[in-house]
């Protein structure tokens, strides 16, 4: 089976030990509940039917919130994972861009085609590709390239083959089905599409927006808030799929201000990075600090006693959340 961007396996390099003040900040995992929603990210079902606006329009409402943003767009036709970041969490929603999607798609061929030639046009488009966007979508129409990670065919009936296809973000499946049929001089076309997968969110791991709607009565009824915790993720499970560095107490509240991070701040850091690779902060409670661009490579930044290892592009944490140690 083929793997997306998200499926990195990474070890971990530590630099130095180092331990954290208990009395400020919190491990993600315990925030209060409010401070759980405002930092959340939900693994939605997105149903058939409505726009993925119209559905991050009922989070809210079911939520009470003013702020949510969704990591993806799902045309109203087409179901599946619709990560949905609230409030302070809408911070990290374009990392999924990142991560890579996958689909479960079922083409429609417009005529006979034997099964070797099938796999072998199907392998083709595995790679890099070029794509220009269908009429009917919401951007300019210019070629563009995008990556096909994998395409696996499951299941094929006749004319109709059910298809996995892990995939760069903005690729359009209806158009990946028009070319795969124009490639085999028969035709075709996109009969359903399911996403089952957005960077570290899974179809398997899905809430559909009864269980948000009943978790949340559960808690304003009962005060029961489980429920809610089970189906909130925190901001820190959606950045998984990022190469993570762990820093210091003394340097979380420069970088809440907008510092780049020195080598002396760093505690551990994984394997893998390489400059300009997009990295998630983190403290030793293991909260999200912010997103950086890395200037060296993760070998570089294990040996470096001096110099600047990130540069900041979006701060998560809020200043003030750990002392400030630096002038």
């Amino acid at each position: 089976m083929g793997k997306l961007p998200s499926d990195t396996k990474r070890d971990v390099l530590v630099k130095a030990q180092d331990v954290t003040d208990p009395t400020h900040g919190c491990e993600p995992s315990n925030r209060p509940i409010l401070q759980h929603i405002k930092f959340g990210v939900i693994n939605l079902d997105k149903p058939k039917g409505p726009t993925s606006h119209e559905v991050v329009a009922w989070v809210k409402r079911i939520l009470a919130l003013g702020r949510a943003g969704h990591g993806g767009t799902l045309d109203p036709g087409v179901s599946g994972v619709l990560p949905v970041a609230l409030e302070d969490a809408t911070k990290i929603i374009q990392t999924m861009l990142l991560s890579g999607k996958e689909y479960m798609c079922v083409m429609h061929l417009h005529g006979d085609v034997q099964q070797h030639r099938l796999e072998r046009v199907l392998n083709e488009f595995t790679g890099e590709i070029f794509q220009r966007p269908p009429l009917r979508a919401a951007v300019k129409r210019q070629l563009r390239k995008r990556k096909i990670y994998y395409i696996e065919l499951l299941e094929r009936e006749g004319r109709d083959v059910l298809m996995r296809v892990g995939c760069e973000a903005g690729t359009y499946m209806r158009k990946l089905c028009y070319d795969v049929g124009s490639a085999l001089g028969c035709g075709a076309h996109m009969g359903e599409l399911r996403r089952t997968k957005t960077g570290p969110f899974r179809e398997k791991d899905s809430v559909k927006l009864q269980d948000l709607a009943d978790a949340w009565a559960f808690w304003k009824e009962d005060g029961k808030e489980e429920p809610l915790r089970r189906i909130i993720h925190t901001m820190e499970a959606a950045v998984a799929h990022l190469p993570k560095i762990t820093v210091r107490d003394g340097a979380v509240d420069a970088l809440c201000h907008g510092a780049s991070l020195a080598a002396p701040g760093v505690l551990s850091v994984d394997t893998g990075i390489l400059p300009k690779d997009l990295v998630a902060l983190f403290t030793l409670k293991g909260e999200l600090v912010s997103l950086a661009w890395a200037e060296m490579n993760s070998k570089q930044i294990y040996e470096a006693e001096h110099g600047i290892v990130s540069k900041p592009e979006r701060v998560v944490m809020l200043p003030g959340t750990y002392l400030r140690k630096w002038k």
